[in-house]
């Protein structure tokens, strides 16, 4: 190894762990701030509590009904990952092995929502016509369908990568399509399909417009709306607020740390073949 590598990938390093300090402030900023008192939390400072007020947090999941919003939140993300990962694997897969040209012209349909924005009118109208308006099932309908376009972009590109011949071995076996998909190629899917399932929950669990706009029963809201609540009734009360906010963070962080290796794994891979 050449010096001059060895001082790039040390200049690399540091950068790295700077930008990677930056962007932990606010999360130590808001955790700091989470074990302080009432008063000395009004600052926001940066500064270590001088007691530590671990009560805070069961302040925080009392008041405000966290243990509810947590289980809404489970809901919705885990039935859109399970939604997001069925459909659109085999969708991909269909248009991945059958380039016909209308499978050519429906995957450049479905992949345009990346950049197409969501008419929350039309969207809403949608809902009412299908009783799916404040509805648990028709929110967790909607998180599935936000991930779609960029769920069969990634798994379409992914399958590329698997070879043809393993499809035409399981025919020459008698597997059927039903069968041929589930035993042979979706297990192959594996990186790819554990990166749209990270991707899904955190997309999921940070969701806020359209829980807003289409659930009217606080009942029925996630960890998203919850804070917002929270902040509305105690915004002067800084100390909860930042427990509030560690509490709902912390899920998303959990997935990212232990689910990041996939993430890579099933982006790179699947960039190689379009």
């Amino acid at each position: 190894m050449s010096r001059k590598y060895t001082v790039s990938v040390v200049i690399k390093n540091i950068i790295a762990w700077m930008v990677s300090i930056v962007m932990m402030v606010p999360l130590l900023l808001i955790f700091i701030n989470s074990l302080k008192d009432k008063a000395q939390a009004s600052s926001m400072g940066m500064d270590l509590p001088k007691t530590l007020h671990f009560e805070n947090y069961l302040i925080v999941i009392e008041r405000g009904k966290l243990l509810r919003s947590f289980f809404n939140s489970m809901f919705y993300a885990g039935s859109a990952i399970l939604i997001a990962i069925l459909l659109t694997s085999m969708a991909a897969y269909v248009l991945a092995r059958n380039k016909t040209r209308l499978n050519r012209f429906l995957y450049f349909f479905i992949i345009m929502g990346l950049a197409m924005p969501v008419n929350y009118v039309s969207l809403m109208k949608v809902m009412q016509l299908t009783h799916l308006n404040n509805t648990r099932i028709g929110i967790a309908l909607l998180y599935a369908a936000i991930q779609v376009p960029i769920s069969v972009f990634l798994i379409y590109g992914f399958i590329g990568t698997i070879p043809l011949e393993l499809d035409e071995a399981g025919i020459l076996d008698g597997c059927s399509p039903i069968r041929l998909y589930f035993n042979i190629v979706m297990p192959l899917l594996k990186p790819v399909l554990v990166t749209v399932a990270i991707l899904t929950f955190m997309d999921a669990w940070n969701q806020f417009s359209i829980p807003l706009y289409y659930l009217n029963s606080s009942t029925k809201w996630p960890m998203t709306l919850a804070v917002y609540s929270f902040f509305g009734q105690f915004h002067k009360e800084w100390n909860l607020v930042s427990a509030d906010i560690l509490l709902t963070s912390l899920p998303v962080l959990i997935i990212y740390l232990l689910g990041q290796k996939y993430i890579i794994s099933g982006m790179t891979v699947g960039s190689v073949k379009g």
